[in-house]
């Protein structure tokens, strides 16, 4: 076992607690969408994917975005839903087997919003719906902006699933604010242009997401965790932000903190690079300087290429393994998220957990393919 290597076995083993919740190590499974769930149901390949990861070490796995029980919600038969008797039978299966193998494991909750395409099932005639019903490039789409009911019944949407998650024995929830869903359609000024109280300056902007956690919040025991992920960047917009300074993020941040947000996922296309000029501290460095909240870093760790490029086979270089530990050693940053890099590699946490970092396997992109 090398230095490195040894250094990061040591450092990424350190146990963390997130509200009641110990999670064992700093390892997290990002969230990511599989489609392998036809009619919304977790089967048994689903069940194993996931105990697999747990027993080679995950310390918390986020599930794949599930969709709440709203009929806008997804635009898909074969992304899994949180709601239903069967779909949530399935999800059970799920936690039983993660519990088993030793693993935490959080459903993310979702609701995609004006991505959704007119026509799409599972609830083919269902409108797409958003903050102003306009589309991530500003366009006006097929879809209506949101009445007071709309909001209401997301919301009620988001609680009942997050207590069946309690319900069926999920170890807490993470709530879906990145990447130009619903409620980071409401945080952004892209496509928030509203004129009632959800709309506006940074802060009126978050009142949707700040309602959506306080509901969860009430909805499930006060020990249970409730995790919140959101970024800068959108779906075909990198360069998209929610703040553009330290204050702005802060007014945002602050008001879901106070309403009942346990940690924050902060997601970058590239960890290691600075969010706000004068500072080397990222996006999740910056969450926890203005929240006090325990924060997950993610982006492109342990891949050979960034987020594109390795859709298309083109490599391009990462920051090396050390400087994620100096980052996780200073306490910059609480967890580290590893999304595509286990997929290709459902033993990827057992073996930088043991120093063998020569067994590692490459991300390729055909592992998008298979649920193995």
């Amino acid at each position: 076992m090398t230095a490195t290597s040894s250094r990061a076995a040591e450092i990424l083993s350190r146990p963390v607690s997130i509200n009641g919740l110990t999670v064992p190590n700093r390892i997290v499974m990002a969230p990511m969408t599989r489609m392998f769930s036809p009619g919304g149901i977790p089967g048994e390949d689903v069940v194993s994917y996931y105990a697999r990861r747990a027993a080679a070490g995950v310390g918390l796995i986020v599930t794949e975005g599930t969709y709440v029980g709203h009929e806008s919600a997804g635009q898909s038969d074969r992304v899994p839903r949180f709601h239903g008797a069967e779909q949530l039978a399935g999800w059970a299966k799920v936690a039983d087997a993660v519990h088993e193998a030793g693993g935490r494991i959080v459903p993310q909750l979702w609701h995609i919003g004006m991505v959704r395409n007119a026509g799409e099932p599972p609830f083919a005639d269902a409108p797409a719906m958003g903050p102003s019903g306009l589309r991530l490039d500003g366009t006006e789409g097929t879809g209506k902006a949101m009445t007071q009911q709309d909001l209401d019944d997301v919301i009620a949407a988001f609680a009942e699933s997050a207590a069946a998650a309690e319900r069926i024995g999920f170890d807490g929830v993470e709530l879906h604010g990145a990447h130009g869903y619903l409620i980071d359609q409401f945080l952004w000024a892209g496509t928030n242009r509203r004129a009632d109280a959800y709309g506006g300056d940074p802060v009126a902007r978050t009142k949707f997401a700040a309602e959506i956690v306080a509901a969860v919040r009430a909805a499930v025991s006060p020990s249970f965790p409730v995790l919140f992920r959101y970024s800068q960047w959108k779906q075909d917009a990198y360069d998209a932000r929610i703040a553009e300074t330290p204050e702005e993020l802060e007014s945002v941040l602050t008001p879901l903190a106070a309403a009942g947000v346990d940690a924050f996922h902060a997601s970058t296309r590239r960890y290691w690079l600075p969010e706000f000029d004068g500072s080397d501290l990222n996006l999740a460095g910056w969450t926890k300087k203005l929240t006090g909240k325990p924060a997950i870093t993610v982006g492109s760790v342990g891949l050979d290429g960034d987020f594109l490029k390795a859709f298309v086979g083109e490599g391009a270089p990462t920051k090396g393994i050390d400087d994620l530990l100096d980052r996780l050693e200073s306490e910059e940053f609480d967890l580290v998220a590893i999304g595509r890099a286990l997929l290709a590699d459902p033993e990827w946490a057992a073996k930088v957990l043991q120093g063998r970092f020569d067994e590692l396997s490459a991300y390729d992109a055909a592992s998008l393919t298979t649920l193995s």
